[in-house]
């Protein structure tokens, strides 16, 4: 190979070789494996004007490289496990063409106590080779930092643990301003779809979504993601939210009271919590309402003394208070019944159900929203349905109509505290607000 530098060295400029003394200039142009070299030697002899040039080929031995074939490199895959996710999918997804590793996770008792640990979101690492052969298969355990890695050894394929770093939480911040809808907001900001559902429930008391939405609503958000080797898994607590609605200003913190539990309060200690939720079911329609009717079995006018909520086998009934179980069983024409007593003159009644959610006993406490039962057609039923009770004092009274008592509010001693845990995450909010301002400016 022979490469001439005339032409780039004559266009150096003339006063860098203004001096008169012998130079002698040599660049390396090139190398490759044929082993040619292609050097420009000047020994230049002038005052000014065009530089000499001479070209100087020598040939060099190539070097001894050695690469290894692709056949010899796995691939290095890493995704996350999807809901519904099971062993064929993840092997189809990684590219996994191995029967012998499919049969070890299928039948073997360590590789099904792996399937079984599987969640979405978490992450699942793989090594196949060109041939789809698995060389290691790294799955997380529940929702711990342990880790159990299928690998192909001399012996056949084995299973061993190992610790990766624990997941993390870290608190995000977000704010958006409403153009079409709530949800395309988010969406266009990078808002995970639970913690915007989460913004609807805790400001839908205040603000109707459906008719109440201006363009130039404002919100801000501080929440929790919870991050597995550095990749997003799941959203953890929304820790405090800021509504701008028709610049009306609406302000929610996360606070754990004196008792420890968390809820959610306004900026000025008023809890967003009801005493009691007006319906247990999160989905249903009103089948029957309280007072006299003609009952569909005996087909006589009897009292009914509660509100019947339509809803499919199954449906989780919640409790709708704070409260004790005061009887769980079964009740003649109630069926599977639950009864609950609340603070003070308060109880509540659950029928008709399906079955019992773990493991109730009489005494036990609960709180509000937990899952006591499911709705079911037990007793006196023609389908499946809710039957539900509010009784004062053990007289029944119509869960629609009656004003029930309002969350216990906070004390003055508490209120201080509140203040003090609380600022920090509305300083947050000020922080959004502030940057949000000068987005907006520019």
């Amino acid at each position: 190979m022979q490469v001439s530098k005339s032409r780039i060295l004559a266009d150096l400029p003339a006063q860098l070789l203004s001096r008169k003394r012998p130079w002698l200039l040599a660049g390396v142009l090139g190398s490759s494996l044929l082993g040619v070299v292609a050097a420009t030697a000047v020994v230049p002899d002038y005052e000014a004007g065009p530089v000499p040039t001479r070209s100087v080929i020598e040939n060099l031995p190539a070097p001894d490289v050695s690469v290894a074939t692709a056949a010899e490199l796995p691939f290095v895959h890493d995704d996350r496990i999807q809901p519904g996710d099971t062993v064929h999918s993840i092997f189809r997804r990684l590219g996994i063409r191995d029967d012998e590793a499919l049969a070890f996770l299928l039948e073997s008792s360590e590789g099904k106590n792996a399937l079984r640990q599987l969640r979405a979101g978490r992450s699942v690492t793989a090594l196949v080779g060109t041939d789809g052969r698995l060389a290691s298969l790294s799955l997380p355990v529940a929702q711990g930092n342990e880790r159990l890695t299928i690998e192909r050894a001399d012996e056949g394929i084995r299973v061993r643990a190992e610790q990766t770093e624990a997941l993390a939480t870290i608190v995000e911040m977000r704010s958006g301003t409403i153009r079409h809808s709530l949800f395309g907001t988010t969406d266009a900001i990078g808002l995970p779809d639970s913690i915007a559902t989460k913004l609807a429930d805790l400001f839908g008391t205040e603000i109707d979504f459906h008719t109440d939405l201006r363009k130039g609503d404002q919100f801000s958000v501080v929440y929790e993601m919870v991050y597995d080797q550095g990749a997003p898994v799941r959203t953890g607590r929304v820790l405090a939210a800021e509504f701008i609605n028709q610049g009306k200003r609406h302000v929610v913190v996360l606070y754990p009271g004196a008792n420890g539990k968390e809820q959610y309060y306004t900026a000025d200690g008023r809890s967003l919590r009801q005493a009691f939720l007006r319906s247990p079911l999160e989905f249903s329609r009103v089948t029957s309402n309280f007072g006299k009717r003609l009952h569909p079995i005996h087909k006589s006018w009897r009292s009914h003394n509660g509100v019947d909520f339509g809803a499919p086998t199954g449906t989780p009934v919640k409790a709708t208070s704070d409260g004790v179980i005061d009887f769980v069983g079964t009740q003649r024409g109630y069926g599977n019944v639950v009864v609950l007593r609340h603070r003070g003159k308060y109880a509540t009644a659950y029928a008709h159900l399906n079955g019992f959610a773990g493991k109730l006993r009489k005494g036990m406490s609960v709180d509000q929203g937990d899952i006591i039962g499911y709705v079911g057609s037990t007793g006196w039923a023609t389908g499946p349905h809710l039957h539900y009770e509010v009784r004062v004092n053990d007289v029944p009274q119509d869960p629609m109509k009656i004003a029930l008592p309002t969350a216990d509010p906070l004390g003055p001693q508490e209120i201080a505290r509140f203040k003090t845990t609380t600022q920090p995450l509305l300083q947050r909010l000020a922080l959004l607000n502030n940057s949000a301002v000068a987005i907006a400016s520019r």
